[in-house]
């Protein structure tokens, strides 16, 4: 149960994030539905090529499409004025979406019986595969290359699942709670991973 309810708010949330995005950029609504579409479904699709599941398996998750088709028209018809602040509700969507599907992914790959390596890995595609290809679709620098952390949060999903602490469903909820927090704790104060810097070459004046 735990799983399908993971996917019901992954794929709500990461549809409308791509809803968002798309109509911040000024997509019309056939563009919004895509991006959209592919924004829910392209983390799962990317994690099982890695892992071995036939993509084809994404086809088979009817409800789940209708489900996300769903989320975007509510979102298209939404009145202008109140989605002035977009950019705030479409990073808490992205946030719920990263944690929800690295938890998903990471559980996936452990079901399977793959190492601690390989479900780090799930969790960080599934988590931040969709939001990677709407953010090139939509010709923005991915959240997850940028400095704001952003798949550190998946990958300690990963670890919390690989490493068995995080089995029952209650446990598996607060690890989707915290991470969402910590996400959207991230945005806001701006915590950032360590970076260089550009260097710059000096001018030499003969």
């Amino acid at each position: 149960m735990t799983w399908e309810i993971l996917s019901i708010i992954g794929t709500i949330a990461f549809a409308v994030s791509g809803a968002i995005i798309a109509m911040e950029e000024e997509y019309d609504i056939l563009g919004t539905y895509i991006l959209g579409i592919v924004t829910a479904f392209g983390g799962g699709a990317i994690r099982n090529l890695l892992i071995g599941v036939p993509v084809s398996a994404l086809w088979e998750q009817s409800l789940l499409f209708q489900i996300a088709l769903l989320s975007i028209t509510i979102i298209f018809l939404f009145p202008h004025n109140l989605l002035r602040h977009w950019q705030r509700w479409g990073n808490f969507f992205d946030a719920m979406g990263l944690a929800a599907f690295a938890i998903q992914g990471a559980l996936y790959a452990k079901q399977m019986g793959h190492p601690l390596s390989a479900i780090i890995v799930a969790a960080v595609l599934t988590g931040s595969g969709g939001g990677i290809i709407r953010d090139v679709l939509a010709k923005r620098k991915p959240l997850v290359l940028q400095s704001e952390i952003y798949a550190v949060w998946a990958i300690l999903c990963g670890f919390a699942i690989g490493l068995g602490l995080a089995k029952e469903p209650i446990e598996l909820y607060l690890l989707f709670v915290i991470t969402t927090m910590l996400r959207v704790l991230s945005y806001i104060f701006k915590w950032k991973l360590p970076k260089k810097t550009r260097i710059k070459t000096a001018s030499h004046h003969d």
